[in-house]
């Protein structure tokens, strides 16, 4: 039979490609051509119905054993073209574990950002909160509050700088804008005062703004650390005791601390505080200007105007305030002769910390 010669050719031929195929593309369009719809099997299958009724049998049989062959055999050659080419895919995504590893650079907190929190961490472990306030600040809160006179140099352009008020509203002084970047974190203190009811045990860190020339012992944005203590029967000697400790914890046991009679507007009677120098051990050198002291921070007792600025009355409470420059602290610590080694990105400082 014509027919049974056929199917023999067209199994033959088959299996020949399917052996041959290379890639999973080439194997399906191998059987596409004899068993899709227009392939070369299934078109005998079906044309069985124009045969002679005794023929059909014959030719069916055979028919059925082509497919079962070439569909056992393309199931088989697919299975070891995709185990060929995940072979092939592992292969060229194989690691070189011969070649040397690549360092990747882990990152720290910032020095700055650690001298905060160390500076922080003293206060809390003694019963101080720390406390956040805007940056941006209204002439009110960053001196007014503060028992700041209107004509102080502070307020003026010199030294603030001034932002424009959206609200279009201007200040009562030489008619510029009340709203400025603050010049301390002073202000946070005013919002708790405000906001709280004492005692009051607080710090607050954050950044601050003058119209200061960048130099060894100036910039125009660094950060403060300010503290603020109000309750009954607060004095002197608390600061004095408070402020030690803190000097000592930060700088060593070893240093020697000492006040001296200053002016602040928000405080009476202020001091500025000095520490022995840590480079001459307080003999005298370049660093603390033959001194052998080094200026820390400032404070004193709270003005009681202040307290009637916040609302709290000044004869049942009073308080001591403080002030400390976080850069300067950190140049103190680690003995850094200019300021702006901590700001300039300079990571082959920066790494030592």
């Amino acid at each position: 039979m014509a027919v049974i010669d056929e199917l023999q050719d067209i199994e033959t031929q088959t299996l020949a490609k399917v052996s041959s195929a290379q890639s999973l593309k080439e194997l399906d369009e191998v059987r596409v051509d004899v068993l899709g719809r227009k392939g070369s099997l299934t078109n005998i299958l079906k044309s069985m119905s124009s045969l002679a009724p005794e023929e059909k049998p014959i030719i069916g049989k055979r028919a059925n054993e082509v497919r079962k062959t070439i569909e056992s055999a393309l199931e088989a050659r697919h299975e070891a073209l995709e185990e060929a080419e995940l072979d092939a895919q592992i292969e060229a995504q194989a690691l070189d574990i011969t070649l040397p590893g690549r360092h990747k650079v882990v990152g720290s907190q910032h020095l700055i950002s650690q001298i905060e929190e160390q500076m922080c961490d003293i206060f809390t472990s003694i019963g101080y909160k720390v406390y956040d306030g805007p940056q941006v600040e209204t002439d009110y809160y960053n001196f007014t509050a503060l028992n700041t006179p209107e004509d102080h140099p502070a307020r003026g352009m010199a030294d603030t700088f001034y932002v424009h008020d959206l609200s279009g509203e201007q200040s009562r002084v030489k008619g510029e804008s009340d709203v400025l970047l603050r010049t301390q974190t002073s202000g946070v203190q005013v919002h708790t005062m405000e906001n709280l009811k004492p005692p009051i045990y607080m710090v607050a860190p954050g950044r601050v703004y003058r119209r200061d020339v960048a130099d060894p012992t100036h910039l125009p944005m660094f950060n403060q650390l300010e503290g603020l203590v109000v309750d009954e029967g607060i004095t002197f000697g608390d600061l004095k005791g408070t402020l030690e400790y803190f000097c000592k914890e930060i700088f060593g046991a070893d240093r020697k601390v000492r006040f001296r009679p200053h002016f602040f507007p928000f405080t009476e009677p202020s001091a500025e505080v000095d520490v022995s120098c840590g480079v001459c051990h307080g003999e005298g050198c370049r660093f603390c200007s033959h001194t052998g002291w080094i200026e820390v921070l400032g404070a004193g007792m709270v003005d009681p105007k202040v307290f009637e600025f916040s609302g709290i009355d000044p004869e049942k409470y009073t308080g001591f305030a403080f002030g400390i420059g976080i850069e300067r602290v950190a140049a103190l610590h680690y003995n850094l002769p200019d300021l702006r080694m901590l700001v300039e990105g300079d990571m082959r400082f920066l790494n030592q910390f």
